[in-house]
């Protein structure tokens, strides 16, 4: 070892004092620039904080819009991630429908149609400054242009409203299509029941749903209004009754609705019934189905649901026709229709 000289001691304890002056000479220095920090740190997290709402004071407008796309933007991805759960779901069960709850049956019909509305102006947007000519543009027109994700409920509404005038404009033709046929059935031993539901329909009334559950068969394979049997203008009426398009196998693709409104009705009955669900939702499966809610209470628009998925859950898997044509049965001269076409 190195001896250590008196020198070496003198110029060590001379080093360690020198150092711990040098530390409290600088101590308010460091304090001082963590203050700074601190105080530049916080500045800047309420400035970011209160940014939106200062944009929002000074442009109102175009922040309604940001917000807008913003959650819109938000629930859609949240659907697209789930639509493909649904999906994954149905593969893993062999493609059987049953598996799924009433929201994901909803969300199976309702999503392919939101993406295909609403990829041209997400695909076009993309492109560099594109966005600020779609978006605004899409906002002119919404119901055009955008998927319901970024709908308000009042425009959910008023944009269901504006569907069920187009469907009702095809209710008539298809009830013609139904009174055309009954001569036909004249040797059928269920022909009173439904002669007196045409009758009740032609005359502005509605049969009782026993009279309606009776003609069910009249439906079914090998019947007059079995899919297989109606003509082609008769299958084109119920397709834009339903608010579907398309210009082939359109006798496959109302089975397949009609199969999915069955499965929803099931659903619901699974999920508790119709009183178990929100009131909104009430409000949207009355219009899928065919029927305006806006002017019915609570009470009414439960009670005509609850008929309809009573109707449809007792009907064979062979008349998936009489599922498509209940709207006529039920709905064809409900006052709350009738506001909507006179």
């Amino acid at each position: 070892m190195i001896p250590i000289s008196r020198v070496t001691k003198i110029l060590v304890t001379k080093g360690n004092c020198h150092v711990a002056y040098r530390n409290i000479h600088n101590q308010p220095i460091r304090n001082y620039i963590q203050s700074v920090q601190r105080y530049i740190f916080s500045s800047y997290y309420n400035f970011v904080k209160n940014y939106e709402t200062k944009v929002e004071l000074k442009f109102p407008a175009a922040f309604q819009i940001y917000r807008v796309v913003k959650i819109g933007l938000q629930d859609l991805f949240i659907d697209m991630k789930e639509f493909v759960r649904v999906l994954r779901k149905i593969n893993a069960h062999d493609k059987n429908l049953e598996c799924l709850t009433r929201k994901e049956l909803e969300l199976y019909i309702r999503m392919p149609h939101d993406m295909r509305r609403v990829a041209p102006v997400l695909l076009i947007s993309a492109l560099p400054f594109a966005n600020y000519i779609m978006f605004p543009l899409a906002f002119i027109f919404p119901r055009q242009l955008l998927s319901t994700h970024f709908w308000s409920l009042q425009q959910r509404i008023q944009f269901a409203v504006i569907d069920q005038k187009h469907k009702l404009k095809y209710y008539k033709p298809v009830f013609r299509s139904l009174q055309a046929k009954l001569n036909l059935l004249k040797k059928d031993p269920i022909f009173p029941y439904w002669s007196k539901c045409i009758a009740l329909l032609g005359s502005g009334l509605h049969p009782k749903p026993e009279t309606i559950a009776k003609c069910i068969p009249l439906f079914g394979y090998n019947e007059v209004y079995h899919l297989k049997n109606i003509n082609s203008s008769h299958a084109h009426f119920l397709l834009k009754m339903h608010n579907m398009y398309g210009f082939w196998r359109k006798k496959h693709r109302l089975s397949e609705r009609a199969k999915l409104i069955q499965l929803m009705d099931l659903a619901i009955i699974k999920e508790g019934g119709v009183s178990k669900m929100t009131h909104d939702d009430i409000r949207m499966a009355c219009f899928f189905r065919g029927l305006n809610p806006t002017n019915m209470n609570t009470e009414e628009t439960i009670s005509w649901l609850s008929q309809w998925v009573e109707q449809t859950s007792n009907t064979p898997k062979d008349c998936f026709s009489f599922v498509l044509h209940l709207p006529i049965l039920m709905s064809y001269n409900h006052p709350s229709n009738w506001v909507l076409t006179h």
